[in-house]
């Protein structure tokens, strides 16, 4: 099974930091508007989704990981359910490669994988460096094509 990178944890923590940042400010303003409660009461609100946000990226990051079989993706993941997934490459339509602003200053990257399919038609395998989301897209893109023919992706 093969892991995310590392730093794929620093992208979902600080998710969670601005997360826990934005109730924390509002429920400092709700409070300060209304309740009029002591000023522990929004720092600990933000305290503590920080320390949970932090904790579960850290859980996260320790259960996802994918690989590529024989005749299709397999991914596993998730804090509280568990799902596993299973992509049969000869029902990948296209497959993408993303860096959003944050993974591009980390050197990260995803890779995007659209299925034929009505519900959840893609699956992301996030925390990848850009080389490594590359070169999954290129196997992805060649594993499809073999199963499929010409016009799989």
């Amino acid at each position: 099974m093969n892991r995310l990178h590392p730093r794929v944890q620093l992208v979902w923590m600080l998710r969670s930091a601005i997360g826990a940042t934005v109730v924390g400010v509002a429920a400092f303003f709700v409070n300060r508007a209304t309740l009029e409660l002591p000023i522990f009461v929004p720092v600990g609100l933000f305290a503590v989704l920080l320390v949970v946000g932090i904790g579960l990226a850290a859980l996260r990051y320790r259960l996802w990981g994918y690989e590529v079989r024989g005749d299709s993706l397999y991914l596993e993941r998730g804090v509280l359910t568990r799902v596993r997934t299973v992509v049969p490459f000869v029902r990948i339509q296209h497959v993408d490669s993303a860096r959003g602003p944050v993974e591009r200053v980390l050197g990260l990257a995803s890779t995007v994988v659209y299925t034929a399919g009505s519900r959840g038609a893609d699956v992301r395998v996030p925390g990848l460096t850009a080389d490594g989301s590359d070169e999954l897209q290129d196997r992805l893109k060649g594993l499809a094509i073999r199963a499929e023919g010409d016009d799989a992706v």
